[in-house]
């Protein structure tokens, strides 16, 4: 692994640490973590949750925070690009099936928490039959609501009792990745990953878009034209605002730092 494509390396974008990765690089570095005990989450990061965190200080700093951030969109790529790393796209749900067929080799277990009523379950199915011999040790389907502290305990102690090394949340941006960075320190686990709508993928329940609108950066108009009640506003508000964002960081009209205080060059 060279050091431009290094985890502990950021591209700013906006001020969210992005990281430089491509799918290998990340699937060793989570595979690095669960040997050697290490505990963190990933977030899984596009547009979208660099235009949540202008609003919300506190959730970029659970992005700023995060194992590793990766380039979910090819925006985060572009920028990265332009800053001069080595970098490619690494996208929720297909990072989520290299890990599945990697963790088949390296005999790592997995916890699925998210989705509507049995969408974790059929996720589970659906994975362990394309990938024969990946260990899926519970699933969970949380209410639509922050858990109570019975739950919170039941679920604490669900995890302590199956020890997962990964446990895989499918909620939505911000939501999962609050639920990481306070989950987290509580649950016998090493790493979770916030992958949104891969359950519902996986799960086959919704359709992706098609391979050369993931490559062309279109997979948001795909996203918006098969819900629109739901996305509208997430796309045609938050688009327009970080490229006007992104236009003012690359002339230097706005300067956004990192958390070690480093601006943007």
């Amino acid at each position: 692994m060279n050091g431009s494509s290094s985890p502990q390396r950021r591209v700013n974008v906006l001020g969210v640490g992005i990281s430089p990765i491509h799918y290998e690089t990340a699937c060793q570095a989570v595979l690095q973590a669960v040997r050697s005990g290490r505990k963190g989450y990933i977030c899984v990061t596009g547009v979208h949750g660099v235009s949540e965190a202008q609003q919300d200080p506190a959730f970029r700093d659970i992005l700023n925070c995060a194992f590793l951030v990766t380039p979910d969109g090819m925006p985060m790529v572009w920028y990265g690009r332009m800053q001069g790393h080595d970098i490619s796209r690494v996208y929720g749900p297909t990072f989520m099936l290299k890990m599945c067929e990697l963790s088949v080799k390296e005999n790592l277990t997995h916890f699925f928490y998210g989705g509507g009523d049995g969408v974790a379950e059929k996720l589970r199915d659906n994975l362990c039959a394309r990938f024969p011999g990946l260990q899926v040790t519970g699933t969970y389907t949380p209410p639509f609501r922050p858990l109570n502290d019975d739950e919170r305990e039941a679920l604490r102690q669900r995890i302590a009792d199956l020890k997962p090394d990964m446990i895989w949340v499918g909620l939505s941006t911000p939501k999962q990745e609050r639920f990481m960075a306070e989950y987290l320190p509580l649950m016998d686990t090493k790493v979770m990953a916030g992958v949104g709508a891969a359950f519902d993928f996986h799960a086959g329940l919704v359709p992706q878009a098609p391979a050369w609108m993931q490559k062309t950066g279109l997979e948001w108009f795909y996203r918006l034209c098969k819900e629109p009640k739901r996305l509208w506003k997430r796309y045609l508000k938050n688009n327009p605002l970080f490229i006007g964002r992104s236009l003012l960081q690359a002339l230097r009209l706005r300067r956004y730092t990192l958390p070690e205080g480093q601006p943007y060059p």
